[in-house]
């Protein structure tokens, strides 16, 4: 490729190192000073250049690409306030481990300091939440100044990929002209090194360490989990495509213990036949829970969403085992006694090696409990067929095929998933932002998923979520990616309806406007403004044919309308009591 002038060649070297380092999906936002950059993400083979008009919904969709295909995902913005719009999806690839490269066109020196229009300090924009950041200077038709750029580049890459991995912050000045027109410049007196790096590899490779997990720690685990029986495995969310669920049931069934599995654990559905998908209900029977209390406890993942479940592990006096695949910690209670680093799965097989307990009484009493409290949750739903929000999240589950991705939007819709939602006997891909369990960027969070993986993909969402990033199915209908949007409407903050502020004194005249937000929208107006088609389903068959239908192919915004917020905290509590209920006085064991 021919390099119109100077700004050309040193876009061209900067994107050729994020392709050799295994970026294939850039994130482009329109501007003139990060025209160098766009151009070289456009024309470079193996980079898909995406074109996303808002940078908060880029982030997102970004963050979405990445957190699917497990590879670095490029964002490019101009110079100005546009980069500061990815700040958000930057922090929840920090805190979710998600790896992001992020391109921040800038002005040249001369015009830093002096109000020259779009100017602002860029250094080091997202602070502690950008694994590493470096101003690439300008460009230079320097051989040092160039293999400077794409060991830069090739270090970066390797930054965002590598436990614990995030975004990192490439700072990248241009003077004009930022358009191809020809420069003088001289080209002929650079090495092959400096124009063209290493065809088919970074400039440096950077090899990370090994992730295996410390053998001997692993012997020591394996001789405790051979002396107890009354073990439990936790899987909190995770989102590696790994054969995580086939590690699990293989533990699961060498060790005799139950797997607790969260809806985004990976485990839940495809799962083996010790999965247990209903445990905040189980867990809220008093008497099953002091009865199961275990000894032994393998937690794999996150932190689980219900604070139930949470409790009851913590207040077990158990002895819990942390494993950590990326070297995050998950236990604000500091009650593990070790946190082992380095691969899940192997650090399951590892664990599986001279163990074959099987699934004997002990976990056995999990599972027909789970068959109990299904039993119970089923003939709840079979009694009454108002669509409520419990109703909603598990016939969203069950309408979707073997294969597919389900993203849930924080908030109600993850908790209710998780509660009422158990395995359906299908292996899908269920994913949430439960970083900073926020609920910005859901709408664009999602598309990126359905971008990576080319396969039907199905967005929960509450209603305040959806608002907050309706922009993203702009970003839907410009892309042309498939996506189902269902949102629940209750119109509002459903969740602090479950919160002490809802009962608190004094509050009450206040408590619509600041927690309760009714917005009041009618949803069909943004599905005509981005000609996504709309439904509006009134009983589950309906909801389950919108989403059947919608999986077909294109852009489809399904609105469920649901019980005032305050009911919807009675029927919540009434459906757990029941499906708690249905255990019984025991034995269980």
């Amino acid at each position: 490729m021919s390099d119109a002038n100077l700004n050309q060649l040193w876009a061209r070297a900067l994107v050729e190192e994020l392709v050799r380092g295994g970026v294939r999906h850039a994130v482009v936002c329109p501007g003139s000073r990060s025209s160098p950059l766009a151009l070289a993400c456009a024309r470079t083979e193996g980079m898909r250049a995406w074109s996303v008009i808002d940078e908060r919904s880029a982030g997102f969709f970004a963050l979405g690409l990445a957190k699917q295909s497990r590879a670095p995902v490029v964002l490019v913005a101009t110079s100005g306030t546009a980069g500061a719009h990815f700040y958000p999806a930057v922090i929840e690839a920090a805190m979710s481990q998600v790896p992001l490269v992020v391109l921040t066109a800038d002005r040249p020196l001369e015009l830093q300091g002096w109000g020259a229009p779009q100017t602002v300090p860029q250094a080091r924009f997202f602070g502690d939440f950008a694994r590493l950041y470096a101003d690439v200077g300008l460009p230079e038709a320097d051989d040092a100044a160039l293999v400077h750029l794409r060991a830069t580049v090739a270090r970066a890459v390797s930054v965002a990929s590598r436990a614990p991995r995030g975004a990192v912050q490439l700072n990248v000045p241009f003077r004009e002209p930022l358009a191809p027109t020809p420069g003088s410049f001289d080209a002929k007196h650079l090495s092959s090194l400096a124009r063209e790096g290493r065809p088919g590899a970074p400039l440096t490779r950077i090899v990370p360490p090994a992730r295996q997990p410390d053998a001997r720690v692993l012997e020591e685990i394996r001789a405790r989990v051979a002396a107890t029986e009354r073990g439990v495995i936790v899987c909190g969310p995770r989102d590696e495509n790994d054969g995580f669920a086939e590690a699990i049931a293989s533990l699961a069934e060498a060790t005799g213990y139950p797997v607790l599995a969260e809806a985004t654990s990976q485990a839940r559905y495809g799962g083996g036949p010790a999965t247990v998908s209903l445990y905040d209900a189980m867990l809220r029977h008093e008497p099953f829970a002091r009865a199961h209390r275990p000894e032994l406890v393998l937690r794999f993942g996150g932190g689980l969403t219900p604070k139930g479940p949470q409790a009851w592990i913590d207040g077990s006096g158990a002895e819990i085992v942390v494993f950590s695949d990326e070297g995050g910690l998950f236990d604000p209670a500091h009650r593990a006694s070790r946190v082992v680093e380095g691969s899940s799965v192997v650090a399951c097989e590892a664990l599986s090696q001279g163990l074959s307990r099987g699934l004997g009484p002990w976990a056995r009493s999990f599972l027909w409990a789970e068959q109990w409290t299904r039993a119970a949750l089923e003939s709840a739903f079979s009694e009454d067929p108002a669509l409520t929000e419990m109703r909603i999240a598990h016939d969203v589950v069950s309408a979707m095929p073997d294969g597919a991705n389900l993203f849930v939007s924080s908030s109600m819709p993850i908790r209710d998933v998780d509660a009422f939602a158990p395995s359906m006997g299908r292996g899908l891909r269920v994913l949430a932002n439960r970083g900073a369990n926020g609920i910005d960027g859901i709408v664009s969070s999602a598309l990126g998923v359905a971008a990576a993986s080319g396969r039907p993909t199905v967005l929960l969402t509450g209603d305040l979520a959806f608002l907050h990033d309706v922009g993203g199915l702009l970003t839907a209908r410009r892309s042309g990616v498939p996506l189902t949007v269902v949102v629940v409407n209750n119109d509002g903050g459903g969740i602090f309806s479950f919160l002490p502020i809802a009962q608190a004194e004094g509050v009450k005249s206040h408590y619509e406007p600041l927690w309760g937000t009714p917005h009041g929208v009618d949803l069909s107006h943004a599905a005509a403004l981005y000609q996504a088609r709309f439904r509006r389903p009134d009983s589950p068959a309906s909801l389950r044919s919108a989403v059947a239908e919608g999986l077909k192919g294109g852009v489809h915004l399904i609105e469920v309308k649901v019980a005032e917020r305050a009911r919807n905290v009675d029927l919540h509590r009434q459906l757990f009591a029941r499906m708690a209920a249905a255990l019984g006085e025991g034995p269980w064991l």
